[in-house]
């Protein structure tokens, strides 16, 4: 209920009261200006350790990127081929001004892994997983003076992981300096338990602090704000604070007409959370939720807002190729772009906690999260992963995972673990029942999964009384075991009807890790590497989309990553996205199944010198139902496909849209065609005749020139963005050269070089930040600039440049850090 109106002058004086918030509750970066030495370095926690010799870096930073791959490295190819290590951190500060008895604490994003924290030389904790965000109360240990935070990583006993997970502070750290009656760090907790277009109740429960002696009287005020900052909501509740205590606090908040958060519309709120004494703020935390329902049925699967929505998803590691673990913000909103063009809607962040502005990119642009927690519990898959933590830790990370996550309306379901030892264990579902009441118990509105690969194994299948503890039973790879290869997960919608199911993990499309297109090794004859990747994939999707009560699926891989690799190979090509972020074939195979968007996508490259005549398989993915490819001119035929497939409707053989006939029952079109050097188009109707899209592939000429494309035409000073430029081979029709590997040198003005790639798994060489070659003619630059003005890249190859483009460099707006001491 809104309060009483107050006296005119009132609101004017408490909002002038409430101006200086900011030296009240701050959160300030800690990012710039560390220190770093790689390997032991005996007494470093102590305050007056000289580290002058040390390296200066700004975090986020992982020290195994820099690194060069090598065959014997001790984590072998599950890291990757490179190294891990031990290194510290240390950072000297002052507390802002207005700190004075103050609470302060320390905020770690995510550290790998073992990582002991300490602070005037006083040891704060260890953390043993790489992925769990943490928090210290730093409040006795500080001065106002100058302060040195040490930050030893241990991530030296190899493997400890099955794929790359980078070394070091490699995510963001904060500062956080409070009142001594406060809002609790993670202490808001949202929920609309009930939403629709006319309204909706936003659900508030505040945890409260007071960390004086002295019991408050004090009223905590929660506003409910929309996008453009407007009150939309109010709800004031008086509270008593005892002295060194604290109080957890419910309320519930009307909005009218609310704009609901949806994959195709995430509209966001925000919750304002002020603690006031009289009219003066104490403290105000401001928290983005949005506002929706989700339901679960083991009848039609999931619903959001009300409305049946398949999951259309891909798996992601937390990694950047060149960039390793440390990732910034506007990398990931790149290829979170890319994956909503080829129409995904859902993201399983596989295997472990994502970080936090990954999360919010997902709330910012409608993505449908399963936020996963772990790879292992007891049962160990890698000598030194998490199973040797887990017994002390397992709760209490499982508890601080979902406690940081839980108000981001992208979550839809939580995933406990993949691919867990104990889904066949006699005990296992014992250890899964004490994680599913933490998960319960921090957040009952959301199902909670695992992603289980043994449900039909022939060897430690998984047991009945672990899947029916499940409230939604995940499958990883359902078509894997037997005649499921067919059936899929049929037989167990007959046998417990009451399950709820969704595929966590599915095979890819593959395409090869060391050439984009094959036609074999024998010169002589056609043997193509490209032709049949996509049929169990296309089977499998044709199952899914035809069953309501199987909720969605998703696909390993979204992109490329580092580790789970092979020598000479550094990383496992799964993705329909390199990983560079560039769209393989595969992508457009999603795009025209999982979108609306007209498109035509025909492969392979047409550069095939010295098969003139041979039979070649060339290939087309497609939204519309009729594509006619021609040669050089002449028409080599149309082909028609329809799925899902048309019924009659109205009386016998009557047809409510035109006919398609199609040719094929696969979810793609192929022509065998006598190779010419030349031109392939492939033109695309529809069912009615109408346009649809076209897609032209020419054979290329010699390598005549180098192209840069930049992915915007401004850059700011923005911490974490980033310009993306990409370089191509291309002849002198401006035609990508597909064989080209042509060496490019670059250099950089107005800013710097974060890292060079091209897609090749096999490049060992990718700390390097001045050459790069090309693969299938392609590569890509990520840069940064720190001060306003003109950011430039030109790239010189030999007989080919230079070439070179500029972009204007804004002023981001300033971030507020903590001040240096030194």
């Amino acid at each position: 209920m809104r309060p009483s109106r107050l006296p005119h002058l009132l609101p004017l004086l408490v909002g002038l009261l409430a101006l200086p918030l900011a030296a009240q509750r701050q959160r300030l970066s800690m990012d710039p200006g560390w220190r770093f030495t790689l390997g032991e370095a005996n007494g470093a926690e102590r305050p007056g350790f000289d580290d002058r010799g040390w390296r200066r870096l700004d975090l986020p930073h992982d020290w195994s990127i820099e690194a060069t791959p090598r065959e014997d490295a001790p984590g072998g190819g599950r890291m990757g081929y490179y190294p891990g290590g031990i290194g510290w951190y240390r950072k000297a500060f002052r507390l802002p001004a207005g700190s004075r008895g103050q609470r302060v604490w320390l905020e770690f994003d995510g550290v790998y892994m073992n990582s002991d924290v300490w602070v005037n030389g006083v040891h704060l904790g260890r953390r043993p997983y790489g992925y769990v965000s943490f928090a210290y109360d730093v409040t006795a240990h500080v001065t106002s003076g100058v302060n040195v935070v040490a930050v030893r990583v241990d991530n030296s006993a190899q493997p400890s992981s099955r794929w790359y997970t980078g070394s070091g502070i490699y995510r963001h750290v904060w500062l956080t300096v409070a009142p001594p009656a406060h809002v609790a760090h993670w202490g808001v907790t949202i929920t609309t338990p009930r939403a629709d277009s006319a309204g909706a109740t936003v659900a508030a429960r505040t945890r409260l602090e007071n960390a004086a002696p002295a019991a408050r009287r004090l009223t905590l005020r929660s506003t409910v704000l929309d996008a453009a900052g407007h009150e939309v909501a109010t709800a004031d509740t008086a509270v008593e604070l005892a002295g060194k205590g604290g109080a957890e606090l419910a309320q519930a908040l009307a909005v009218p007409a609310p704009r609901l958060w949806s994959v195709t519309s995430p509209a966001m709120y925000a919750l304002r959370t002020t603690l006031l004494d009289g009219a003066r703020v104490l403290d105000s935390v401001t928290t983005p939720f949005g506002i929706r329902t989700l339901h679960w049925s083991a009848d039609s699967g999931f619903a959001l807002n009300g409305a049946r929505t398949k999951l259309l998803g891909v798996n992601l590691h937390h990694e950047a190729g060149a960039l390793g673990a440390a990732v910034p913000e506007r990398v990931w909103e790149r290829r979170l772009l890319a994956l909503k063009a080829m129409g995904v809607n859902a993201i399983r962040t596989s295997h472990n906690p994502a970080a936090p502005e990954f999360m919010d990119l997902c709330d910012r642009l409608g993505f449908l999260v399963m936020a996963e927690a772990f790879d292992e519990w007891t049962f160990g898959k890698v000598p030194h992963g998490y199973a040797r933590y887990f017994k002390d830790w397992g709760e209490r990370d499982v508890a601080d995972f979902v406690r940081r996550d839980r108000n981001h309306p992208s979550i839809v379901l939580w995933s406990a673990g993949n691919e867990i030892g104990e889904q066949g264990a006699p005990t296992g579902h014992l250890v899964l029942r004490r994680l599913l009441d933490v998960f319960h118990r921090e957040d009952p509105t959301r199902p909670v999964t695992t992603g289980n690969d043994n449900i039909a194994a022939d060897a430690n299948a998984a047991t009945p009384a672990f899947l029916t503890s499940l409230d939604v039973v995940g499958y990883n790879y359902v078509d894997r075991w037997h005649e499921r290869r067919e059936t899929f997960a049929e037989q167990d919608k007959r046998l417990h009807p009451d399950w709820k199911m969704v595929g966590t993990e599915s095979g890819t499309i593959f395409q090869s890790f060391d050439e984009q297109y094959s036609l074999g090794d024998d010169a002589t004859r056609v043997d193509p590497n490209y032709t049949t990747g996509m049929l169990t994939a296309e089977r499998r999707w044709k199952w899914i989309a035809m069953r309501d009560w199987f909720s969605g699926d998703f696909m390993w891989t979204g992109l490329d990553y580092l580790g789970e690799a092979t020598w000479p190979f550094v990383g496992f090509a799964s993705g329909m996205l390199d990983i560079t972020g560039h769209p393989k074939d595969g992508f457009y195979f999603w795009q025209s199944q999982w979108t609306r968007t007209p498109m035509v996508h025909l492969f392979p490259h047409w550069n095939w010198p010295g098969r003139e005549g041979q039979v070649i398989p060339v290939l087309a993915y497609a939204s519309c139902h009729i594509v006619e490819l021609f040669l050089n001119g002449r028409s080599l035929g149309e082909k028609r496909m329809e799925f899902p497939a048309q019924g009659t409707s109205g009386g016998w053989n009557s047809y409510a849209l035109p006919v398609v006939r199609a040719t094929t029952n696969d979810l793609h079109l192929s022509w065998d065609v006598p190779y010419a050097a030349g031109e392939l188009r492939a033109v695309g109707k529809w069912r009615d005749g109408s346009a649809c899209a076209e897609d032209v592939v020419r054979t290329a000429g010699p390598a005549a020139a180098l192209r840069l494309r930049a992915d915007r035409d401004t850059l700011t000073t923005t911490a974490g963005d980033v310009l993306h430029v990409e370089f191509e081979v291309v002849d002198a029709r401006g035609t990508v050269v597909p064989t080209a590997t042509t060496l490019v040198s670059f250099t950089a003005a107005g800013g710097r070089i974060l890292a060079l790639d091209n897609g090749d798994l096999r490049e060992l060489g990718r700390n390097r930040r001045d050459q790069r070659r090309a693969f299938n003619g392609r590569g890509l630059a990520i840069l940064t600039a720190t001060t306003p003005g003109r950011l430039s890249l030109t790239a010189t190859a030999e007989g080919l440049g230079p070439v070179t483009v500029t972009v204007p460099v804004v002023a981001g707006p300033p971030r507020a850090v903590v001040p240096a001491a030194r």
